[in-house]
């Protein structure tokens, strides 16, 4: 292997420290996007750091000594927004919070998913540890409380600008940490309950917030850093998934796996396209299928680019996903507020609430996963026109001209990416002006993160219409066999009953395997047998 050839270990880092015992400790240090995603989706319990704890009573003694002060301190003792230049008397403070936080809660539309907003409350409070928002330690400890009771705010879809923080979802939760509002205490269908209710059956006793406190829980980029976590998380098996999904169409379309040899990738030093690659390589290797059509016999000179060029479109988007996981991680080290608390003690006026480079990277993944998922369409695409199949029947259907195959399962994997397209229209180039223009420039980092969720659903789908079809490609070359890793999720397929025969209702079979792959199920099974990056 060449000097300045990548290794072929994975182009996305993993997370440095492991979850322990079920449990994710918050202090003053960064959280890792592992134990983010442990606790929002995982109900993993959350530990508060005692030398975290005594910091944060240390900066909210310096909070407490400016309240004091007759000169007004923004955030303290003056107004929010546009009326920073209000002063606030001592005994009009704790209304001022709390009229704050019931005003900032104004969200509308379909409730937002319980992973997000736990995940969005735990970012918070990871904020509220690290000392630099002024908040009592009974505040951090409330958010943990109600964290681990699962109770979960109603947050609504609208209400982020990506500026000033994701404001209308942060004041839910701290509405609900205030005993307002609506939760849900178990996950499933129901009207919510409300929270006084909730809280008192966990035993919590709801805040009355003091001086800067409705300020610190909800100033920061929480939600869209939340939905970033997830989908690191999401993408890093998905684009495994990818490959696998690619294996197993080489395979079924005859291809050859001699492009994918890591000489060929050396010359071409991209981290992420050599590891996918290598994938293939693995799951390639030993294949009967592959063997049958080599030698000087062969007549096929090169394969079309959605086969061939699988590495370079899968590997592009690891690296994409490599420097998106770079940005959540320098967020996930960030104390964002304003104003903050400096080490040294000063309460500073700043912008670090702008999502922009949040924005930036999850407006980046949507592109790369309309790209990844446009290229399975291909290749889903070519097993059903038996000009470019090599020799299987049309559609893959059973019997032809009577049956219809997979050629509607091919149409919905189409339909899916056309819209893939349509979210991969960037949300972070818009901006609107709010609060009397004194927020003239927002991020629209939160509708970023929500559009490329529905995009990640999508690719799962589109990934499993390419494995059920490849699947039935792979099960139509008998007595050929393929290779032991793509024979293991050709097994797995089978098993769901998505099988070569006459035509049946399909959409329940597209729908399991959809839960095989967002499950991670289908890479499992293709990494018991070889190892993958």
């Amino acid at each position: 292997m060449s000097s300045t050839a990548p290794s072929p270990a994975p182009a996305v880092a993993t997370s440095a420290r492991p979850v322990q015992d079920g449990a994710v400790t918050v202090g003053t240090g960064a959280l890792t996007i592992d134990e983010v995603v442990a606790v929002a989706r995982h109900d993993a319990r959350v530990v508060l750091d005692p030398a975290a704890l005594e910091e944060v009573a240390r900066s909210r003694a310096i909070i407490e000594g400016l309240a004091a002060d007759p000169q007004p301190h923004y955030g303290i003792s003056t107004g929010f927004g546009a009326l920073a230049t209000t002063f606030i008397a001592e005994d009009r403070r704790a209304q001022l919070q709390a009229s704050l936080v019931r005003s900032h809660a104004a969200g509308s539309g379909a409730e937002v998913e319980r992973e997000v907003v736990r995940a969005l409350m735990l970012l918070r409070l990871s904020t509220l540890m690290t000392g630099r928002t002024g908040v009592r330690r009974e505040t951090a400890e409330t958010y943990a409380a109600i964290l681990n009771a699962g109770i979960t705010p109603v947050v609504r879809e609208y209400g982020s600008l990506g500026c000033s923080g994701d404001l209308a979802p942060l004041a839910h939760c701290a509405l609900v940490a205030m005993g307002e509002g609506e939760v849900r205490v178990a996950p499933g269908p129901g009207a919510p309950s409300p929270a006084s209710e909730a809280l008192a059956a966990a035993g919590i006793t709801p805040l009355r917030l003091g001086e800067k406190e409705g300020l610190a829980l909800i100033n920061g980029t929480d939600g869209m850093l939340g939905m970033l976590a997830l989908a690191v998380d999401d993408l890093r098996m998905l684009l495994t998934t990818a490959d696998v999904a690619a294996a197993m169409s080489v395979e079924g379309l005859m291809g050859t796996d001699a492009v994918f040899a890591a000489d060929l990738h050396e010359l071409r030093p991209q981290r992420g396209q050599a590891a996918s690659a290598a994938n293939l390589r693995a799951l390639l290797a030993g294949s009967p299928i592959v063997a049958s059509h080599k030698g000087p016999e062969c007549t096929r000179v090169q394969d079309a680019y959605s086969l061939r060029c699988a590495p370079q479109v899968h590997g592009a988007a690891r690296d994409t996903l490599a420097h998106a996981a770079s940005v959540a991680d320098a967020e996930l080290a960030s104390a964002v507020d304003n104003p903050v608390l400096t080490p040294d003690g000063r309460v500073e006026s700043n912008g670090n609430f702008h999502g922009a480079p949040v924005a930036y990277v999850l407006d980046f993944l949507a592109i790369a996963v309309a790209d990844v998922a446009s290229m399975s369409e291909r290749r889903t695409d070519r097993f059903l026109d038996k000009a470019r199949n090599q020799g299987l029947p049309p559609f893959l259907a059973h019997e032809v001209g009577v049956d219809s195959g997979l050629m509607i399962a091919q149409y919905t994997a189409a339909g899916i990416v056309s819209e893939l397209k349509r979210l991969a229209m960037p949300a972070s180039v818009d901006s609107i002006p709010s609060s009397a223009m004194q927020e003239d420039h927002v991020s629209m980092g939160w509708h970023a993160a929500r559009k490329l969720r529905r995009a990640i659903d999508g690719l799962a789908r589109v990934l499993a219409i390419e494995v059920m079809t490849a699947a039935r490609g792979l099960a139509l070359r008998a007595p050929l066999e393929p290779g032991a890793a793509t024979g293991a999720v050709a097994g797995l397929v089978a098993s769901t009953g998505a099988v070569p025969g006459e035509d049946r209702f399909l959409s329940p079979e597209i729908e399991t395997l959809a839960a095989a792959v967002a499950s991670g199920e289908i890479v499992r099974r293709a990494a018991a047998v070889v190892e993958l990056a």
